[in-house]
Formats: structure tokens, sequence, C-alpha cells
């Protein structure tokens, strides 16, 4: 199976040329039905291999293939070394675990959209969509080098730009705040942003060690071969990079705004996917954030402050699937902070456990929403765990699992990231992250009880019309609740086992992070782990303590309180008023620069024809009547090409995101063409 892994990603692409050529002239069953069957395919596949590769000893656990050299380029190394990329895939440990994952949920996810989507229009092109970030994602997962992991790592930001904006042509809705086409096109641009500093890093290491092979560049950090301010900044670097991917501050406003697309979309781009594509590629270079711990605090510090940050705004949001969002925002700080204190283990293991309960709380909210006929505001529902019984009882298992209460899966991982950074001396992101706990199961447990408990505050028309799910997502809603408790007993702590090593996931990863000092240790006592462990148990019933009183047990408390407040209420509310600085520092002076400039384009080409124009007829006026014709002719002729070639040129320039999309899909596609003819 190893020497397949090839296929995996490319199972799903043959699912995009179906759908997306054949897709219109087939039912529906036979359009979901190929859709799931590629992801099946991949899934078994990645399942193989990862048995495969877990049968070779434990320092041999790596495989690479090369399927073609990609791009054999000059003299780019620091002794003039030419640099050759292959397009290749290799599979450690680390990328088999992202694997199974992405491959697991996204599984389960197209199930359940075929039972959400089956009414849409579009459908066969939303799962077209969905087939090919399959591809992207696992592209990226797989790459052996850092420029394959690019082409995944854009790829997956033009496939959330499609799938976030893929009712494109509903307008802007007052209940989420936003337009499907603007939360796509934000989405885009924001990410960007952070691509170019991760292109800029990937040069310099490009530059200096004339490789972009990931074992290549980590054994060159390893040996010395890059100078430590260097070796900070681009650590820095790429990590911006990553905040745009995985939305961390400043770079994490784009998704909320995401939520306005499919809760489908939500749940595999933005929950299980996609936004962990930035915690890989941290821990994926380990070693080089193991030799830059300037680097290193920098990830820790933002990690642990896009944490509460985010936490905080999941207190007051009333759109089901935005607390959800925010909580994901929190849940990526978690990790990066994990990673930033050394516990890279720890970061992947809260990324694993964190796709299951994150992806379980999207189709669960997905499935209240379907019952609730669209509605998304949780003041307007109420009283659903009597009409809604599957999705109740999985929604509460994954809301345990997030909150961190013992024996789900949540609980496990969140515990080796707490005990990671107080063991490695961060006392201040452990604070962080315990209060991070604790506000993250305060806003659950409302949530909870807002959607599931007390009166149905809806109208008579929606309640009348309330209903269970389909088996087609109430089925994947059982699986994922399974996982979401299981899931976390694959990294029982020694603390937790008696002293016997039964951290099976920490075991398995050990040989990717341990070997250059990717991991932390320490010499503290099981006792005193035992006791932080108890005190972020006893923080996280503390909020759910605070939540059953304010919205369970003591009506009218919650209103009393938010009034008395007052302005810390309305700045938390309003999300700190970060978009609406955004918009008067950035968005607006760029356009009005661009409006100032398209000015100056102008009057300075009509100008320069007008002028061009008055010196002909000067010239033509002095000249005989036979020059007239000559003079006059070619010099207007030259104000017309520029004119004209002004005209043309603008038209370049468009302004929408899907026209250069568009034109860049074109480019590869010539390039690709013209690589293939000179082979």
């Amino acid at each position: 199976m190893l020497k397949l892994i090839g296929l995996i990603p490319v199972l799903p692409l043959v699912g995009v040329a179906v759908n997306g050529l054949l897709g219109h002239r087939m039912s529906r069953r036979a359009v979901g039905t190929v859709a799931c069957a590629v992801v099946a395919a991949s899934f078994l596949l990645a399942v193989g291999a990862a048995v495969e590769l877990a049968g070779l000893p434990e320092h041999e656990r790596y495989f690479r293939t090369e399927v073609a050299t990609w791009l054999p380029l000059g003299p780019v190394g620091p002794e003039g070394e030419a640099l050759r990329i292959a397009w290749g895939f290799a599979l450690d440990p680390l990328s088999a675990v992202l694997m199974l994952v992405v491959t697991a949920v996204g599984f389960l996810i197209h199930v359940y959209a075929t039972g959400y989507m089956a009414h849409e229009e579009g459908f066969a092109r939303f799962f077209s969509y969905m087939n090919l970030f399959m591809a992207m994602m696992l592209t990226l997962t797989l790459g052996s080098n850092m420029l394959v992991m690019f082409v995944g790592w854009e790829g997956v930001g033009l496939c959330s730009y499609l799938l976030i904006g893929f009712f494109y042509d509903r307008p802007f809705d007052a209940r989420t705040g936003v337009s499907c086409a603007d939360a796509g096109r934000k989405a885009f641009l924001t990410n960007r942003i952070g691509d170019f500093a991760f292109l800029i890093g990937m040069f310099y290491l490009a530059t200096t060690f004339g490789t972009l092979d990931f074992r290549e560049v980590s054994e060159g950090i390893a040996g010395g071969g890059m100078g430590h301010a260097l070796l900070a900044a681009v650590g820095i670097l790429l990590f911006f990079g990553a905040c745009g991917k995985s939305a961390q501050v400043p770079l994490y406003v784009w998704l909320p705004d995401a939520m306005a697309g499919p809760t489908p979309v939500s749940a595999l781009i933005h929950a299980a996917t996609m936004v962990t594509a930035g915690v890989y590629m941290v821990c994926r270079m380990n070693v080089l954030y193991a030799h830059a711990p300037e680097a290193m605090a920098v990830v820790a510090g933002v990690g642990a402050l896009t944490a509460i940050f985010a936490a905080s705004m999941g207190l007051a949001a009333t759109d089901i699937k935005k607390v959800l969002a925010y909580s994901t925002v929190s849940q990526l700080g978690y990790m990066f902070a994990g990673a930033g204190v050394g516990a890279f283990a720890g970061s992947m293991f809260h990324l694993t456990t964190h796709a299951f309960f994150k992806a379980l709380l999207f189709l669960g909210a997905g499935s209240v929403i379907h019952g609730m006929s669209g509605e998304q505001d949780i003041r307007r529902m109420g009283g659903l765990r009597s009409k809604m019984p599957t999705t109740y009882r999985t929604f509460l298992v994954a809301t345990l699992a997030i909150a961190g209460i013992p024996g789900f899966a949540g609980f496990f991982s969140k515990d080796e990231i707490l005990w990671g950074a107080w063991a490695s001396g961060h006392r201040v992101v452990w604070a962080v992250l315990a209060a991070a706990a604790g506000l993250t199961a305060f806003y659950m447990f409302r949530l909870v009880y807002l959607v599931f408990f007390g009166g149905f505050r809806g109208t008579h028309e929606q309640e009348h019309h309330l209903h269970e799910s389909p088996r087609s997502m109430t089925v994947p809603l059982a699986l994922l609740a399974v996982l979401s408790v299981v899931g976390g007993w694959i990294g029982i702590p020694k603390a937790l086992s008696l002293g016997a090593d039964v951290n099976v996931f920490g075991r398995w990863l050990e040989p990717v992070f341990a070997a250059h000092g990717g991991e932390h240790g320490s010499g503290h006592g099981v006792a005193q782990e035992l006791g932080f462990m108890a005190l972020a148990v006893a923080v996280a019933l503390a909020g759910i303590w605070i939540a059953t009183e304010i919205y369970r047990r003591r009506e009218g408390l919650a209103e009393r309180l938010s009034a008395a407040l007052g302005p810390l209420y309305r700045m938390v509310r309003n999300l700190y008023w970060v978009d609406e600085l955004y918009d008067a520092v950035l968005i607006r002076p760029f356009y009005a620069l661009c409006h100032a400039s398209r000015g100056f384009d102008a009057r300075i080409v009509d100008g320069a024809v007008n002028g061009v124009r008055h010196v002909t007829i000067g010239l033509s006026h002095a000249s005989n009547a036979h020059d007239r014709w000559i003079v006059d002719g070619a010099v207007n002729l030259v104000g017309h090409a520029v004119r004209g070639a002004s005209w043309t040129f603008r038209r370049v320039q468009t302004g929408l995101v899907q026209s250069y999309a568009a034109a860049m899909v074109f480019g590869v596609f010539v390039l690709l063409v013209l690589y293939t003819l000179a082979r």
C-alpha cells in the first residue's frame, strides 16, 4: 500500500472529473455515491498505507515516492548548486495521522452532506468542490517538500473560496451579517496575506539549503546550516502564513464570516481539516522551531492570546454556527500554544480529537438548522431535545468532549497541552489556556441550554415542522460521537495509567519529534501532574456550573447581567469592533488609493493623447496639405493605439477574484501542457 500513496490525493480528482463533467446528467443519488465512493477509496488506501508503515521498525517509518521532476531550476543554493523540485509524496507517522483524520472525517461529512444538500440547486457542483478540496488537502498532507505542500495549501484556499461562496447568488443575510459571496472573498484575500509571508520564508530556506525537501531541510537546520537570527525570522514568517490558514490573531477575521456557507462546508473546512493545516505545518517544521526559541515564543504567545480572545467572543454570540466558529479559533490557539511550548505531540493529539468533536458539533448544528427550517439564532430555539433526541445526545457528547470532562476525548488532549505548558516553564501560557478552558465550558453549555432546554421560542410554523434529521445525517453523528469519546483513549498519560506507558499516540509520533529535541521533557512528579489535571477539570466544571445557574436555573439572570455589564457586554457582543477597525485603517484607504490612482491614470492617458493630438494639429497646419494626411494620420494612429491599449489593459484588472482564479487555473493548464510536450 505504501507504493500507492500517490493515488490517495488522486482518487478524489476522479470524483471531480465525473461529477464536474457528467453530474448534470446524473441523478443526485449517483452524484452522491460517486463523491462518497472516491473519498472512501482514499480512506481505505490510507488505512492500508498506515498499517504497512506501522509494520516497519520504529526509526524506519518513512516512505517517499517521486512521481516526476517538477521544477529543475538553476543555481540557487549556497554553493551554486541547482535546485531540483520533485513532485513527490512522503508518508511518516506525522503525515499518517492527518491523512487518516482527513479521509475518515471527510468521508463522514460527505455522507452527511448527501442528506443536508439533497434539495439544493447545484448538487453536482457542490460535490465537485468537496472532492477537489479533499484532493488538495491530501496533497498538502502528503507532499514530500514545501512546494508540493504549498500547491495543496493554495488549493484548499481556492476550494474554501468556492465552497463558502457556494450560494453566491443569495443576497446579504441580516441573520448572519454577511453574504456568501462576500464571506468567500474575505476568506480568499485574508489567506493571501499570510501566504505571502509563507512564500518569503520558503524562498529563504530554498536559497540557504538548495532544497525544499522536508527531511533535507530539517537535517540542514539540525546541522547548523542557517544563522540563528535568520532561522527565527523564517520561523516567524512561516507561522504568519499559518495564522492566515488557521485563523489566528490578527488574521482570524475570515473564519466566523465563513459560517455563511453550507454547514457541511463549515464542518469539513473550518473544523476538521483546512484550518488545521497551519498547525500541521508548524509541527512538520518542528526541528526549525526547536532551534529557534524566539519563533517558538511567538507561536506560544499568539496561540494563547487567540485562545482567550476568541473564547471571549463566543460568550455573547447568538448565531449557533458562529459560536462554534469562535470555538474553533480558540481551539486552534490551543494547538499553536501547545506547539509553541514544545508539546508538538500534544498539539497533534488535540488536532485529532478536535476533528472528531468539532465536526460533530458543526454537523449537529446543521441538523438543528435543518430541523428549524434554516433558523440559526439560538434565541429563537429551545426545547429541541424532545423533538430531536439523536441530535441532542450526540451534541451533548461533543460538548462534554470540548469542555474537557474526564473520559471524553478533549480531556486527554487538552490536559497534555496544559501540562506541557506548565512543565516547560510557561506559567503565563498555562494560566491563559486554563482560563480559556473555563470560558469554553461556559459558552458551550450556554449553547446547549439555549438550544435544547426550556420552552420553544421560535414561531408556530417552525415548531410545527420540527423533526429529527434523516439517517444519512444522524448515522455520521453517532459515529463521530463514538470517536469523540474513544478518540482520546489512544493518548492516556502515564499519570492515569499507574506508570504504564499506554500513550499509543505519543509513542507513534516519538520518532518524528524526539530526534531533534522537539519534545520538552520534565522532572515533575506524577502527583503534581494529577493535581494540575484536577485543577483543569475543576475550572471546566466551574464554567459549566455558572452556565447552569444563568441559563437553566435562574430565569432572567442573563438579561440582568448583560444590562449590568453595559459597555463591556457591548464590546464583546460587537466582537471588539475589530472588523470596523480593519475597515477604517486598511480597506477604506486602499479603496480610496485605488480610485485616486484610476483617476490619475485616466488623466495621464487622456492628457498624453490630447497633447499628441494638439501637437499634430499644429504641425499639420504648418505643413502643406499633402503632409496633412501623413502626419495627422500617423500621430492620430499613435493616440488611438495608446487609448485602445489602456482600455484593454484596464479590463485585465477587474477586481473580481473569480476572474483571477480562472486565469491562474488556465495558466497552470498551459504550463502543464507545455511541460508534457517538452518531455
